[in-house]
């Protein structure tokens, strides 16, 4: 989660090599032939594995339709994948692995913020292969535009200002951020505030700090109740969520609650229960269950996919993620090699996924949307609010 101490260990490990272009060679050879090799790593072990494991599903459920399908024009793709329990040093040796040895073109859909930034100096800048919609991401990620780097996904630090600003929106005045402690969770739960605060001037934003992975959050609760909050905001993976949201149930805290992207997925509600009722999360997409022809096309690819996974916000994104990849591969004409991907996504336009809001790249915009969708628990599943919003301007 340490992004800076991450990049350290990396550039020691690895060495920096000179940045290349966008449109500069590659060493993957995967998009020869007729099969274009991709691949991607995902905490399928350790303590995010809950998330990893459906956003694995949902990306190799893309592929594996449109495999069945014929491929990308005409051409098959094989989605190799990487356990990285969540740790920069085995992210690392998975880049070196699907690069090295699978001759990947591009990276897709992959999961992790301070675990992919530890593959950039060996993936972007030395092998220049593409990493394309990570589940992640940081502001200097694209600020300014890096070759070969692009994402998918409103910023962490905007989704808590969207939370923040929705909180006050709904008129509440002391709202209490509960957070877990490691710096990357400090960093979204900074811009609650300021979210907040752009509504509505007046009203009081705090914090809670709990440890990385609390199960017990009793004592959390009990505090949290001296401090009268009339809502909050909870910056937490969603199995500490949940647990949050049936503690504050079994303790009589009665008070309306919102969450980030992270939280907006339905292993919240499997494991909170009714306490998951009338709990509010921005999420990257429309919800899981939406009616939608888009979000019904993806249940039932991941359905014929992994029929043991439930729909849901995580394999819904990383679905998604790898849709708007095969959009702009369809726009290839040729090779397709590292380098004519970049290209590709850096040739501008829209692309529409149905299930994120509308992704526009450019050579000049690598971060391809900023937008989140408001969702609720009603009737135990999650339910839009509304359409694609913009967070607050207040992220810098």
């Amino acid at each position: 989660m340490r992004v800076a101490s991450v990049l350290a260990v990396a550039l020691m490990a690895l060495g920096v090599a000179a940045c290349g272009s966008d449109d500069g060679g590659s060493s993957g050879g995967g998009g020869g032939g007729d099969t274009i090799k991709v691949g991607a790593w995902f905490p399928l072990s350790g303590p995010v594995a809950a998330s990893g494991i459906p956003q694995k599903a949902g990306a190799s459920a893309y592929f594996d339709q449109v495999n069945a399908a014929g491929g990308i024009n005409g051409k098959k793709v094989k989605y190799s994948t990487e356990d990285n329990a969540f740790d920069p040093q085995q992210t690392i040796q998975a880049a070196r692995k699907l690069v090295g040895d699978e001759k990947v073109v591009a990276i897709v859909s992959a999961n992790g913020t301070a675990t992919t930034a530890a593959a950039f100096p060996y993936v972007l800048n030395q092998a220049k292969v593409p990493i394309i919609n990570t589940y992640g991401g940081a502001g200097d990620w694209y600020k300014p535009p890096r070759p070969g780097l692009f994402g998918y996904q409103a910023l962490y630090e905007e989704q808590g200002a969207a939370a923040g600003a929705w909180a006050a929106e709904d008129g509440h005045k002391n709202i209490v951020v509960v957070r877990s402690d490691p710096a990357a969770f400090a960093g979204v739960a900074k811009y609650v505030g300021p979210g907040a605060k752009s509504v509505d001037p007046s009203v009081n934003v705090t914090e809670q700090v709990v440890k990385f992975q609390t199960s017990d959050y009793g004592p959390i609760v009990g505090q949290l109740k001296g401090k009268n909050p009339d809502a909050v905001v909870l910056i937490l993976a969603f199995p500490e969520a949940a647990a949050f949201l049936k503690q504050a149930k079994l303790q009589g805290l009665k008070v309306p609650a919102y969450g980030y992207a992270p939280t907006a997925d339905e292993g919240l509600i499997k494991l909170a229960g009714d306490a998951a009722n009338g709990f509010n999360a921005v999420s990257l997409t429309k919800p899981a269950m939406d009616p939608s022809p888009e979000m019904e096309e993806y249940r039932a690819a991941l359905k014929k996919s992994a029929p043991k996974e439930q729909p849901s916000g995580n394999s819904a994104a990383s679905f998604a993620a790898a849709k708007a990849f095969g959009e702009v591969l369809k726009t290839i004409k040729g090779d397709v090699s590292s380098q004519s991907i970049s290209a590709a996504f850096t040739k501008g336009g829209t692309i529409e996924t149905g299930i994120l809001p509308p992704l526009e790249y450019s050579k000049d915009k690598h971060l391809g949307a900023t937008q989140v969708q408001r969702v609720t628990v009603k009737d135990g599943k999650f339910v839009a609010e509304g359409e694609f919003i913009t967070p607050p301007p207040v992220v810098k």
